[in-house]
């Protein structure tokens, strides 16, 4: 299994706040770093300094790192007009030599659409602006160069695209997308993805989110084996139990006994293997105390030689 480290910025971070992460993160031997796409904080607390746009972020990391992939998990399909974010990611992939990857989905959080004057359509409203976006991206990226480009939906129209720049990976960038629905969802990973996440699940919802999409994979045509299936939590973990009440207490939570991955290395490590059991490759593990860089080390080497 996978891990990958997984923040959540809108809380309160700055960019050097992400960059120490992001270092400790590729210095540790993790596989990536990625980060939410929030513009509002959640629940209680100021979210200062304020909120981060995750792709300019990704770009600096880009530049600030070497091996690890980069990523977001996952962008809104309300935020940004899709052929902007195609030339976006594509930038990234290029200045990281390769090691961007979009989450897309459909959006749901109201209130930062209030908060910064975005529109928020219903939700099967959403899911029209995330079909069509999928479509449209990867079109403008797979197009050979030296062709052009068109597209007509219902939301977006494109004419005499060049379809530029081009990403560095080849067809494109991995696509993930997740989620608990149970037609579009399935049919869009099936038809786009290249991972599909099931996020803040406990084992059993997890894995009928996993049957789905591989039936819908064979609905499609597709080998499910080629659709990586990853997972999502908050992981609190300590060398004892007073050291997981602190880290708890530091995020002012208690953990979830089966949404959160919480306790002793050992107690994580028979935790993540309930997961991998049921078909997970790759862990985001979600790290709320951004400042807590010894959290990462004990991570690295307690938890990372035992399942990767």
């Amino acid at each position: 299994m996978l891990l990958r480290i997984f923040t959540e910025p809108q809380q309160g971070a700055s960019y050097d706040d992400l960059l120490a992460v992001a270092r400790k993160t590729e210095e540790n031997g993790f596989d990536a770093f990625f980060r939410s796409d929030h513009y509002l904080v959640m629940g209680d607390g100021d979210g200062l300094p304020g909120p981060s746009d995750s792709w300019i972020t990704l770009a600096g990391l880009a530049r600030e790192t070497q091996r690890i992939k980069l990523g977001t998990l996952v962008s809104s399909a309300t935020f940004r007009n899709p052929g902007v974010l195609a030339i976006s990611v594509a930038q990234v992939d290029q200045m990281s030599g390769g090691r961007a990857e979009l989450g897309l989905g459909a959006g749901w959080y109201e209130a930062e659409h209030k908060a910064y004057g975005l529109d928020f359509p219903d939700t099967p409203g959403r899911f029209d602006l995330l079909t069509e976006q999928l479509e449209l991206i990867t079109g403008l990226w797979d197009t050979p160069v030296g062709e052009k480009y068109e597209f007509q939906g219902e939301h977006y129209r494109i004419t005499d695209s060049p379809a530029l720049p081009k990403p560095v990976q080849q067809p494109h960038p991995p696509i993930i997308i997740g989620g608990a629905g149970k037609k579009r969802t399935p049919a869009l990973a099936a038809k786009y993805a290249a991972e599909f996440n099931a996020g803040f699940r406990t084992v059993e919802e997890t894995a009928t989110l996993f049957k789905r999409v591989r039936a819908a994979c064979d609905e499609a045509g597709r080998d499910p084996k080629t659709l990586a299936l990853s997972t999502a939590h908050t992981v609190i973990v300590g060398k004892d139990d007073a050291e997981v009440k602190r880290r708890a207490a530091a995020i002012g939570r208690e953990p979830h006994p089966e949404k959160d991955i919480a306790g002793t290395p050992a107690q994580v490590v028979d935790r993540l293997g309930q997961y991998a059991a049921v078909g997970s490759d790759r862990q985001y593990v979600q790290i709320m105390d951004l400042h807590d860089l010894d959290h990462l080390d004990l991570i690295a080497a307690e938890v990372l030689p035992q399942v990767s």
